[in-house]
């Protein structure tokens, strides 16, 4: 995907293969989750501040390109970085969380709730607590190529 990517725009094509992964941790809502991105539904993601602080990781930047996978490791978009926030729980918008979900149904009802659960399983380990002020870091992204048939 990345060549066909720098053929199309030789810009690029001195930069190094950007960072490959897929969102969530299953293979249903990872190949469905890269169907979003790929259609140009889901325009954001969204991380616990925590992790990056455990990892003493940098927050992501701007203009930052990352090849979205399906749960098999099957490039499906390019996505570029355009916005990082960090913002409580409680504060997310009903639009951000539209751009997260890749829907208008009930966005942010959908979002804390998913996000609650996905948050809470994956540091259940730490024996870390969720709180509704707990900081987000909130990517936006624009998809900037997908699979081409």
């Amino acid at each position: 995907m990345w060549n066909s990517y720098t053929e199309a725009n030789p810009e690029f094509q001195d930069d190094k293969v950007p960072e490959s992964w897929f969102f969530h941790n299953n293979e249903q809502d990872a190949n469905r989750l890269a169907s979003l991105v790929a259609r140009g539904k889901k325009q954001a993601g969204s991380g616990l501040y925590y992790w990056y602080q455990e990892a003493n990781a940098d927050l992501p930047k701007i203009n930052t390109k990352h090849i979205i996978t399906d749960f098999d490791g099957k490039a499906q978009a390019i996505i570029e970085i355009t916005k990082v926030d960090t913002i409580p729980f409680n504060q997310i918008s009903k639009e951000y969380a539209a751009l997260d979900m890749g829907t208008d149904i009930e966005p942010l009802k959908k979002w804390k709730k998913a996000h609650w659960v996905f948050f809470e399983n994956t540091i259940k380990d730490n024996k870390k607590k969720l709180s509704e002020d707990m900081l987000i870091v909130c990517e936006r992204f624009e998809t900037i190529w997908t699979v081409k048939d």
